[in-house]
């Protein structure tokens, strides 16, 4: 059996591993794949919890190296997966997450932050012209694993697949309130900068790329549901190997000369039902604007617990970590919002009128001209 130091090692490289990918670990010439790297792992946790006599004497370890992978890999994760929008930082426990904005010398782009209350709580404030850096206000997120009794009598318990379930659902928390602080800053934006309408209109998305483009070259952000409609109508113009990229792909990689960077989609429960994020959404945010728009701060270390189900000694392994997400949009950046794909939309008020959607001409749907 391995000793705690490699055994967190082994753990971290499962937890970092592509599933996808041929070889997810080479050492001294060999080469392994995924499942063959988990399970090592498993048949490894399987030594100190293979029996419910077992869990009990080595649970408080088993705890320790969960905890332990999470603080290292959890970040890195969301780093990679949001890093071309998302500024990750790791703060320790007490500190607090204080991030700097740059300042230009003309100060054109005005910036306001939307900070995410885990409980759906949405506070907006907007920095002063002299204001260099805010705080990241943290709470706590966790996730949790059911373990059944019967299954550790039994011997069936997988703590590799318990930390990767944790560790996902974790991420898409993260990712899901991410999102959430976008569509909570939309409503900042000077009406110019947003449209809502609809289906795919290419004159009024090409006009926020106008704007955006003012301050720098524009990178469109948005999910695959809604690059697929976002195609140009004039397919005259359209090359052998554009025609074949949308035969491939449903879509392109690049709309009239911009990049499109789709940002990955789930579902928040096995019935497929409530995406992760909402599809009608899509970002326009030049580069070389006033740093990432989006703000992660984790802060201390993570919290690995069990708690007892007295009603059937089921166990649950429950995870904390504290987490803060802000938003912090410019009248630089721009937003266009497909009805036809949204979900169901937060209430918008404009001018003390409550509706769903902006219209194009910058009125609340329903609201008088």
């Amino acid at each position: 059996m391995l000793d705690r130091a490699n055994l967190v090692a082994l753990m971290k490289q499962v937890a970092k591993a592509d599933p996808s990918a041929p070889t997810a670990y080479s050492f001294n010439g060999a080469n392994l794949s995924y499942e063959a790297l988990n399970e090592t792992l498993r048949q490894e946790l399987n030594e100190l919890a293979g029996t419910y006599a077992e869990y009990r004497e080595n649970k408080n370890l088993i705890f320790s190296i969960i905890e332990e992978t999470l603080d290292e890999v959890l970040p890195k994760k969301v780093v990679e997966q949001y890093n071309q929008f998302a500024e990750v930082r790791t703060f320790a426990q007490g500190d607090k997450p204080i991030f700097r904005r740059k300042l230009t010398s003309n100060n054109r782009a005005k910036q306001f932050i939307t900070r995410v209350g885990l409980a759906g709580i949405y506070e907006v404030f907007k920095l002063g012209k002299n204001e260099e850096s805010f705080e990241v206000r943290t709470s706590a997120i966790g996730g949790a694993a059911q373990i059944g009794f019967e299954e550790f009598l039994d011997g069936r318990v997988d703590f590799s697949e318990v930390t990767r379930i944790v560790m996902e659902g974790m991420d898409e928390l993260i990712y899901r309130e991410i999102g959430a602080a976008l569509k909570a800053s939309i409503n900042q934006l000077p009406p110019a900068n947003r449209v809502a309408g609809p289906g795919f209109d290419e004159a009024e998305f090409d006009r926020l790329l106008t704007i955006a483009a003012a301050y720098g070259v524009p990178t469109i952000y948005c999910t695959y549901e809604f690059a697929v409609k976002m195609i140009p109508q004039e397919a005259w113009r359209y090359t052998e190997a554009m025609k074949d990229e949308l035969w491939r792909t449903g879509r392109l990689a690049t709309y009239k000369g911009h990049k499109v960077v789709i940002l990955e989609q789930g579902f928040e429960d096995e019935t497929n039902e409530t995406k992760v994020i909402d599809p009608g959404y899509a970002w326009i945010i030049p580069t070389g604007a006033d740093s990432k728009p989006v703000k992660v701060a984790f802060e201390g270390s993570t919290i690995v617990d069990e708690f007892s189900n007295p009603g059937d000694r089921s166990r649950e392994i429950q995870v904390y970590k504290k987490v803060g997400v802000v938003a912090m949009l410019a009248n630089n950046i721009c937003a266009y919002v497909d009805t036809a794909l949204a979900g169901k939309m937060n209430d918008w008020y404009l001018n003390g009128v409550k509706g769903n959607v902006i219209t194009y001409d910058g009125r609340l749907d329903g609201a008088k001209a």
